[in-house]
């Protein structure tokens, strides 16, 4: 799982690092956490008899405050969609995505599904029904030296 991952995150245009770099590490111990859990984090793999494991899928359940298009609040979440350049164009991350989605379907109470989609992936995703959100997501990178404020809030505890 690992392996991909820094094939992925690398042809994302990410320094990744040698095999020693603690992402690394931190991704082994977080993979094997989540996957005591398979009522809420699936992996799907393929492999192959001479290169090992070619492709992967990955998904997580999250549960988020329940909507009028997601009564339930189940959100899944697929990632690490990665297949070794070896083994590329022969259906490998589609069997792997297609048997997450089931398991998303058949096995949890997950209402919508995400993933971040690169260009590459683009059309596995759309062609099975993946779309854009109507409202796109942003993403902030936490600075932790300095604090984001505009006006003075408090929290509800």
């Amino acid at each position: 799982m690992v392996r991909l991952r820094a094939l992925m995150l690398g042809e994302m245009g990410l320094d990744i690092g040698g095999e020693d770099a603690a992402w690394r590490h931190g991704a082994v111990s977080w993979f094997e956490e989540r996957l005591r859990d398979p009522s809420r984090f699936a992996v799907f793999v393929a492999d192959d008899p001479d290169l090992g494991v070619v492709s992967c899928a990955a998904g997580i359940c999250e549960d988020r405050a329940p909507s009028p298009t997601n009564v339930g609040g189940g959100h899944g979440h697929v990632f690490n969609i990665s297949t070794d350049v070896r083994s590329r164009r022969l259906g490998y991350a589609r069997a792997c995505l297609v048997a997450l989605l089931d398991w998303f379907r058949d096995e949890t109470e997950v209402g919508v599904i995400s993933l971040n989609a690169t260009q590459d992936g683009m059309s596995l995703y759309r062609s099975l029904r993946f779309e854009a959100p109507g409202y796109p997501p942003l993403q902030l990178r936490m600075d932790r030296r300095g604090e984001v404020r505009d006006l003075p809030v408090s929290r509800l505890r």
